[in-house]
């Protein structure tokens, strides 16, 4: 049997160097570390093969994904442009999806809600990211600033996706709490928060619990200690708000699948977490179509 997988978080080396595109660069290293950190079972240069076009897209291939999600980045410290990610989302525009980003700090509002219309009707990108605690200075999600943003989108229908986990530069910007107050003020709107708010696991839970807009893709943290509780959830009220992401090129997809099966889903969980929890957020139809990925048990 197989299934229909979508890779909520999933990046080529090629990118940029934060994701290992330079061999022998300190950046490459920070690849290496993170992904024996992280639970890399076997080569931890197996990213390298993603370091052109066409390794990626035999990284996607092998995993047997039905969709691979490339999320852009604007921050102080890094911009992956929304115009670079809508040119890998060409290589193979039916099994890879492209998110946005902008940063109303950096840009300005008027540009940032004009970029964010720009990425959605122009490029086809099927949500926005942002990273209020890797700014300068780090704000809280729901400062105000960023609740233009969250207008706009709620009224495109296109989801907010919300950097969390421990790599924010405070770790008191982790705190999920404020995500609450966006929830509140904008009960259409999309929400998906990467990184899953790890280690604050019970706190996110409480607020997915709460508002059903709230989707949590713990990624590479769904395998760290604490986890579980995501899994209990899952197994519960949270079916339709898990969803899946490797974490690539700081873990291999694969291995990611084969783990994420081994945590203890439920068999009619699996399908909604893999796969179809993703299509709604992202506007696709539930499993059933062409594409083949994943091996199940």
């Amino acid at each position: 049997m197989s299934r229909q997988i979508i890779d909520m978080r999933c990046r080529p080396a090629y990118l940029h160097d934060f994701f290992g595109k330079t061999p022998g660069s300190p950046d490459f290293e920070t690849v290496r570390w993170l992904n024996r950190r992280v639970g890399t079972r076997g080569d931890d240069r197996h990213f390298t093969r993603s370091a052109t076009p066409e390794g990626f897209l035999g990284e996607i291939a092998e995993a047997r994904l039905a969709r691979a999600v490339v999320v852009a980045r604007h921050t102080p410290s890094q911009h992956l442009p929304n115009d670079d990610i809508a040119e890998i989302v060409a290589l193979d525009p039916d099994r890879i999806v492209g998110i946005g980003a902008v940063d109303p700090i950096l840009q300005g509002e008027a540009a940032a809600l004009a970029e964010i219309t720009r990425a959605v009707r122009v490029l086809n990108l099927k949500g926005i990211d942002l990273e209020p605690g890797f700014g300068n200075p780090p704000r809280h999600p729901d400062d105000q600033a960023y609740f233009p943003i969250y207008e706009l989108a709620e009224s495109l229908d296109v989801p907010i996706f919300l950097m969390s986990g421990p790599t924010t530069p405070n770790p008191r910007y982790n705190d999920p709490s404020g995500i609450a107050a966006i929830a509140q003020s904008f009960p259409r709107l999309k929400i998906g928060v990467f990184h899953g708010s790890w280690p604050n696991v019970h706190a996110i839970l409480g607020l997915a619990f709460r508002y059903e807009t709230i989707n949590l893709i713990p990624d590479m943290y769904l395998f760290q200690p604490g986890s579980d509780l995501y899994v209990e959830a899952a197994n519960g009220w949270l079916a339709d708000q898990l969803l899946f992401g490797s974490s690539y090129p700081f873990r291999p997809i694969k291995q990611s699948i084969d783990d994420a099966l081994a945590l203890g889903l439920r068999e009619d969980v699996l399908d909604r977490f893999f796969h179809d929890n993703a299509a709604r957020l992202l506007g696709f139809p539930k499993a059933g179509g062409t594409h083949q990925a994943g091996d199940a048990r």
